[in-house]
């Protein structure tokens, strides 16, 4: 069993915030017609060490705590914040949220039971990441360093960063409940610079990989190596990248990463606030066939260990798999506690927020389109000449619209059924929902990314994974540096 159950006591023992003060508080925000109020307390540490041309030249341990009280009236919401921890600082911020949220209704006390939100963590660590001492942090990036010159004597640069964090959440609500989480989350990250032998072409290689885990995985040569030996590949195959044409052509989306497209051209418009105010290329068409037949878009809070994985959202809510698309028709959104209730459906588990300091919305955890039937060497062979993207940097998304603008990190032409030369510059020009309906080929090879998303939205970001099997995808506009 995790120490869920036990973050009032973390907070009382550190804080002198015990469940008494807890109900006090909310009381306090409750008064003057609120109709629900909650308490979010945060106390993080993170720390990162940056690696560059064998020398750390960056390494920084931050600590941040604080509490957050909502107050909400139908729509309208007062939110407080402070950096101080104490049941005075709660009171005044209570007040705040209160007078900014006030409605006209009722005013009520409230007990707190504390719950279990599952039996088991999905993410049990041994050691806090942020308590492994720094030497073996620097250890382990020169080590990267070192394999990584050895391997290609034509690096110019390169940088390796380790970054931890270890988060503790209480939240509690006035509708009695409290809970808590505690959630680790690592990251490395390599990046490569090779020069060519006329010393004119430099291009870039990168790689990283994350989760809710131990940071002694990352300290595994069996997973580091490879990571390195990749960043350098990439790099060399864009040192002999051709310029992309340009035009309409089939795409082939490779497995993993790219479903980042998924994610912010389709994602982001699942999401509930914007289908509640009818913002978003979804609105208004849940029954409705809005994808080609096979596709089936999930999002998935409770995969061990996973980036974007959480016990529990930033609500209190436990995370669960949601299903947006099946088999080409939408059957739901992603829901917070305010757009649910003024929809009339169930939180989804994905009320999420940065910090303490930011209001909880409806956000992504882990996206992912579901694998299909086909195999990847015959999907590619299925197209005669068109593009295979199998990594993507960049791309701007109009919810709206749902029109993108996608960068292709590494693509390659495909002629005759074939994977052909590497081309430089391809960006993926296209409309989400309509992307959905020329879906031709699903692969069965799905997989998820290996821990390094984070989604921006509204000026906050969160860790979240994306994945996407073999993808066949017909008549996309690629902008490239050439005609087609």
């Amino acid at each position: 069993m995790s120490d869920r159950p036990h973050a009032i006591e973390f907070f009382d023992e550190r804080f002198g915030l015990d469940a008494a003060g807890l109900e006090g508080t909310l009381a306090d925000a409750l008064g003057g017609g609120i109709d629900y109020a909650d308490v979010f307390c945060e106390y993080s540490v993170s720390d990162s060490v940056v690696l560059e041309e064998g020398i750390v030249k960056q390494g920084d341990r931050h600590v941040e705590q604080g509490v957050g009280i909502r107050a909400q009236s139908g729509e309208r919401r007062g939110y407080a914040h402070s950096d101080e921890i104490s049941l005075a600082s709660l009171a005044d911020a209570a007040r705040t949220a209160r007078s900014i949220g006030s409605g006209g209704g009722r005013s009520a006390s409230v007990a707190l039971a504390s719950r279990e939100t599952r039996g088991d963590s999905l993410y049990p660590v041994a050691t806090a990441p942020t308590s492994v001492d720094v030497s073996k942090k620097v250890k382990l990036l020169e080590a990267i360093d070192a394999h990584a010159r050895q391997q290609e004597p034509r690096v110019v640069q390169l940088t390796a960063s380790a970054t931890s964090q270890y988060r503790r959440l209480l939240i509690a609500g006035s509708e009695g409940e409290v809970v808590g989480d505690t959630q680790p989350l690592v990251r490395l990250n390599v990046q490569v610079i090779l020069e060519d032998a006329t010393g004119q072409r430099r291009e870039v290689g990168y790689q990283g990989m994350g989760g809710r885990y131990d940071f002694e995985r990352l300290q595994d040569p069996e997973a580091w190596k490879p990571l390195v030996d990749e960043a350098l590949r990439i790099a060399r195959t864009n040192l002999g990248a051709q310029a992309c044409p340009a035009g309409t052509m089939d795409v082939v989306l490779a497995p993993g990463w790219p479903g980042i497209l998924l994610h912010e051209a389709v994602g982001h418009g699942l999401e509930g606030d914007f289908n509640r105010k009818g913002t978003s290329a979804f609105s208004d068409r849940l029954g409705q066939k809005v994808a080609a037949e096979g596709v089936t878009v999930v999002d998935d809070g409770t995969l061990p260990a996973r980036r974007g994985s959480i016990n529990i959202d930033d609500e209190g809510t436990p995370s669960q798999r949601n299903v947006l698309i099946e088999n080409g028709v939408l059957t739901g959104y992603l829901q917070d506690r305010l757009n649910a209730k003024l929809m009339g459906v169930q939180p989804t588990g994905n009320g999420r927020r940065e910090s303490y300091a930011h209001l909880p919305m409806p956000r992504m955890t882990n996206t992912f389109m579901l694998a299909g039937q086909d195999d990847p060497e015959e999907i590619l062979r299925s197209v005669k000449n068109g593009l295979y993207a199998v990594s993507f940097g960049g791309g701007q998304v109009d919810i709206t619209s749902g029109k993108f603008v996608f960068s292709a990190s590494e693509a390659y032409r495909i002629e005759d059924g074939r994977i052909g030369a590497p081309l430089k510059g391809a960006t993926l020009i296209g409309n989400g929902p309509e992307v959905l309906q020329r879906v031709r080929r699903i692969g069965n090879d799905l997989a998820l990314d290996q821990g390094v998303g984070t989604c921006g939205k509204d000026g906050q970001s969160v860790p979240v994974g994306v994945g996407l099997p073999t993808l066949r995808i017909d008549a996309i506009t690629v902008g490239g540096t050439e005609s087609a």
